[in-house]
């Protein structure tokens, strides 16, 4: 069922008064009553208005879309072989799954080490992840993953410096950063400064490359879940004056009079931040791109979202022009801190379509001689078979697959569980494990091994996020095991098939069924 049809979400806090009796055209209940209290998405939009455009609350949750997309991940299998290794000799004793090298890079100089081939894109200004950070960063530092922090973080923070339109100090954004560095060990992962254009306009990534020793910095176009600019609610007055003054859109206008006694009266309690979209032209990509390697950049990058082809072609075009490190491309429907709700459901292009479209354009600079930079997909991975099918979807190409929500996912749950087991008030879910964190979380001990007496500075936010990571790499490597795969870069196209004639059309694999067809006549003959 599509979400176009629906008049009610959790996401939005709605629901139909008829249960599962409603209309299938405009998703209403079959009788709207006179009378009802107004518990949809029209009866809520009657009393809330524009607040229902949101998911909600805001601040502690992340969404993703609810569509059911004609084609997904699941309408591909893996497809293993009994035959053979490659990246290790064909040795029953040596091809065993703990055997398999996850390692991947980014960077036209390979320098970016990733001990598995995962990237935790944008995460910036919202307040889940602002209140998570910890975890974020400390998690995929010792994992050996590189974090990006998300657009808005300099101006939003209230104790910024900001002279003459640029800024000079931001100590959220200083925090961040040198919290990941804090912990990144042996040179893997990488912390990434992404702007967006109210950034580039304040001087952000220059300041994060001269002040606070960025290496990495990434162009944002825009993102899978939305196609307008990054977006909060804010509680406070003072703060909404303060980004008004800052130059962002702040709705209502709380300079207006009117709206400052609205806002006291308690008429409404929460301030909209929006950010302006960009206008890509191909000479400002190549500019800012300039720019910022004479500022002393290291590794420059791009992510892009989910529009229309043409716009993807410009992506991968453009990069290639400029030589960039790597691009992300993030596919619709894909996981946000705050979006508005119809927009992330019936907007883009979905991911599999987006993601057979980089490919097929990347195929097309490479048989040219052209530069490909490495290219990292995102829009909704959590595990390691959906990672495997990026993985094969885009080979050759790929070398990364981004993923935000799940990480998160972990990191919220492994503070929940710290917060319980210190209140002595864990679950019973949990006490069948333990009550400890060295017996809840199953890579704690390790841990402890290997930091000593830094182990205790690991909040267990961190120990959640580096554990999903684990089951993610050892499930992996199962997966890649059975294919006879043996390290990241042997993954091929011809390690999924298609269960399904049209996701056999879009990703130009073949149907299941006719896997293998030359050899299989070659044996039986």
């Amino acid at each position: 069922m599509t979400l176009t049809r629906y008049n009610a979400t959790a996401s939005t806090l709605t629901k139909n008064r008829t249960g599962g009796d409603w209309c299938p055209i405009s998703g209403m209940c079959v009788t709207c009553v006179d009378g009802c209290i107004g518990m949809c998405e029209i009866g809520k939009s009657a009393y809330r208005g524009h607040e229902v455009i949101y998911p909600q609350p805001f601040g502690i949750i992340t969404t993703a879309s609810q569509k059911a997309y004609p084609i997904d991940l699941s309408h591909f299998n893996i497809m293993g072989t009994a035959v053979g290794a490659h990246g290790i000799e064909a040795d029953s004793d040596k091809a065993i799954f703990p055997n398999v090298n996850l390692e991947s890079w980014l960077g036209r100089d390979k320098g970016i080490k990733l001990r598995a081939p995962f990237v935790i894109p944008g995460l910036g200004s919202t307040n889940v992840a602002a209140q998570n950070w910890d975890g974020l960063a400390i998690g995929s530092a010792i994992f050996g993953v590189p974090l990006t922090i998300g657009e808005n973080v300099c101006a939003m923070d209230v104790d910024s410096k900001i002279t003459k339109g640029c800024v000079q100090t931001s100590p959220d954004m200083e925090r961040r950063v040198k919290l990941y560095k804090q912990w990144q060990k042996d040179g893997y992962g990488g912390i990434i400064v992404q702007a967006n254009v109210e950034d580039f306009r304040l001087g952000v990534l220059e300041y994060a490359i001269q002040k606070l020793g960025a290496t990495g910095v990434e162009l944002k176009w825009g993102q899978g879940a939305k196609d307008i600019g990054g977006e909060v609610k804010l509680r406070s007055l003072e703060k909404a004056q303060l980004l008004r003054k800052r130059g962002y859109i702040v709705l209502p206008d709380p300079m207006d009079p009117f709206v400052i006694e609205e806002f006291r009266k308690g008429v409404f309690t929460e301030f909209e931040r929006h950010s302006r979209v960009g206008m890509v032209t191909k000479e400002g990509f190549m500019k800012q791109v300039k720019q910022l390697r004479d500022a002393g950049a290291k590794y420059v990058s791009l992510k892009t979202g989910a529009y229309r082809p043409a716009d993807l072609a410009r992506a991968v075009k453009f990069s290639s022009l400029a030589k960039i490190d790597y691009l992300t491309v993030d596919g619709a429907g894909g996981g946000t801190g705050m979006s508005p709700w119809r927009m992330m459901n019936e907007w883009g292009v979905p991911g599999v379509e987006l993601w057979s479209l980089t490919r097929d354009y990347c195929e097309r600079l490479a048989k040219k001689g052209q530069y490909v930079p490495p290219i990292v997909l995102a829009g909704g991975f959590v595990l390691e078979d959906q990672i495997f099918k990026g993985l094969a979807l885009g080979a050759p190409y790929i070398n990364a697959i981004g993923m935000a929500r799940g990480p998160l996912a972990a990191v919220m749950v492994g503070k929940t569980i710290g917060e319980a087991i210190k209140s002595q008030q864990l679950p019973v879910y949990f006490e069948r494990f333990g009550t400890t964190r060295e017996s809840i979380f199953v890579t704690a001990e390790s841990l402890k091994r290997e930091y000593g007496k830094d182990y205790e500075r690991i909040p267990t936010s961190a120990i959640g996020l580096y554990t999903y990571f684990e089951r993610l790499a050892q499930g992996l490597r199962q997966l890649m095991a059975g294919n006879r795969k043996f390290g990241v870069q042997y993954i091929t196209r011809d390690d999924i098939a298609a269960l399904t004639p049209e996701a056999s059309r879009v990703s130009g694999l073949p149907l299941v069924t006719d896997v293998d067809a030359e050899e299989v006549d070659a044996i039986l003959k």
